[in-house]
């Protein structure tokens, strides 16, 4: 019996060894990842930062910052010259080089319908770049929206970047971005802000602020796509490899992975500050929420409208409902949730099941906000229906789609919903092979293990998404409907 004092008092020092010895294990096996290139160490110093918006800075300064920083990374490749990787988007004239495309879409953008009836604000996702959310604004300016979507400060460039720029440069890009929009439809027009998954985040983030700021333009409507409403409780740890990555011996701990680059408008290399920096966004965000909900305010957000996947390895989709549709109700919002393929055999493969809380969640009488599920029309077919929720009390609905589930496909994933199945880069490769770019989402690479440069989970994971004539539908009778 005492020995449990002595022990209790060295328990902080054993698990304070511990977490020592775990964090150096790490840091030493970092030392393993592959070899860093230009594009994870440069720093174009003329980014776009929070401090710019304090000075003034508007659209026109943004895109000047914008013009600088690109100019930099010409100078740093131009330094670098060509790369092993001939597929990589940094060897000069290769086929997934940006600059060999009809446009870079890793800049910001602007669409000008011919009469702007309302304005819409594109905003894509972490390491991402705005040609995500491209076929979205092309969907909204022949609907007679104007549409800007803005590359987010460290995006479009090189991987690097990323752990040069913070939560509050994104937030200050937002409010510049929002600022312009706004202004390029007359007053009453509908303003509308689509965020993909880091982007929707910021969405929120920014109608949150408007409640609390007259002087920011409130959006009418919020489009939510794959919201990084939770993400790991990893990514809180994401500063914690600085003490020992400042040293050149353990710079490769800085990076959660280290990829070849052959994706032309998104990084396939993380860092892990910007996990963190994330992080931190969503952890504020849903503070601010629930100060909202607790001072009655929530019901001043705008419409609400969801996509989310039910199998999503980026961000938890139960948090997505905890974090965000069920704090603030409203029958005006929805949430819509692509189940898994109930009918592929694949599901006899699957280590567990992703959609349990799925079933639970519909089961639940009185949900304060309308859920739809994009599912099997039943347990024989792969043809979908949109089985819908009212809220509150009430039976669901289910309307035939037209629309079935692609051979060999068993579920959705994060960074496929805003894709359509005939684009280019991400798509199915129905439209062929274009003259410039690769079909990343088409290839299905088979052979022998350890041949490949790239890893083969980055040709696996679904890039596009089989329903997206749903989504653009739901976006069109909205924008036919608001005036």
């Amino acid at each position: 019996m005492r020995l449990l004092p002595s022990l209790a008092l060295w328990l902080p020092a054993i698990a304070l060894s511990v977490v020592l010895v775990v964090y150096l294990w790490l840091a030493f096996s970092s030392r393993r990842l592959p070899s860093l290139q230009v594009w994870h160490t440069a720093r174009l110093d003329a980014e776009f930062r929070a401090r710019d918006l304090d000075a003034g800075a508007d659209l026109a300064g943004y895109l000047e910052h914008e013009r600088a920083v690109f100019g930099q990374l010409e100078s740093v490749l131009a330094v670098a010259g060509p790369t092993a990787l001939p597929l990589g988007r940094y060897h000069p004239g290769g086929r997934n080089d940006p600059n060999t495309f009809p446009v870079n879409w890793n800049r910001s953008f602007e669409m000008q319908p011919a009469a702007a009836r309302g304005t819409v604000l594109l905003l894509h996702g972490l390491t991402d770049s705005p040609y995500s959310l491209r076929r979205i604004g092309e969907v909204l300016r022949d609907r007679g929206f104007y549409v800007l979507s803005l590359r987010l400060p460290g995006h479009g460039t090189v991987p690097a970047a990323l752990n040069d720029v913070n939560r509050e440069d994104w937030r200050a890009a937002v409010r510049i971005g929002a600022a312009h929009a706004r202004t390029r439809a007359g007053t009453g027009a509908p303003f509308w802000i689509v965020g993909y998954s880091n982007g929707a985040s910021l969405a929120v983030d920014y109608a949150l602020a408007a409640l609390a700021d007259p002087a920011l333009a409130r959006p009418s409507r919020l489009i939510l796509i794959s919201p990084a409403i939770g993400v790991s409780p990893f990514a809180a740890i994401g500063r914690w490899h600085r003490p020992l990555s400042a040293l050149p011996f353990f710079e490769k701990f800085r990076w959660h992975t280290i990829y070849p680059e052959h994706d032309p408008f998104k990084y396939n290399s993380f860092p892990k500050s910007a996990a963190f920096q994330t992080h931190q966004l969503i952890a504020e965000l849903r503070a601010t929420l629930e100060r909202a909900v607790r001072d009655g305010r929530a019901d001043e957000l705008p419409p609400i409208l969801g996509f989310q996947s039910a199998a999503d390895a980026t961000v938890r989709t139960p948090a997505v409902i905890d974090g965000l549709f069920r704090p603030i109700g409203g029958a005006a919002n929805e949430l819509v949730v692509f189940d898994i393929n109930r009918v592929s055999y694949m599901r006899e493969y699957f280590a567990g099941d992703p959609t349990q809380w799925l079933a639970e969640l519909h089961s639940q009488p009185g949900l304060p906000f309308r859920l739809t599920l994009i599912t099997n029309a039943d347990s024989n077919t792969q043809a979908v229906v949109a089985r819908s929720w009212p809220p509150g009390a009430g039976q669901p609905t289910d309307e035939p789609l037209g629309l079935s589930w692609p051979l060999g496909v068993y579920s959705l994933s994060h960074v496929s919903l805003p894709f359509p199945p005939d684009d280019p880069v991400y798509g199915a490769g129905t439209t062929g092979i274009p003259d410039w770019g690769v079909p990343l989402g088409s290839l299905e690479p088979r052979g022998e293990r350890e041949l490949l440069a790239v890893p083969i989970e980055l040709f696996t994971r679904l890039r596009y998404n089989p329903f997206f004539p749903y989504l653009e539908r739901r976006l069109d009778d909205l924008a036919r409907g608001d005036s």
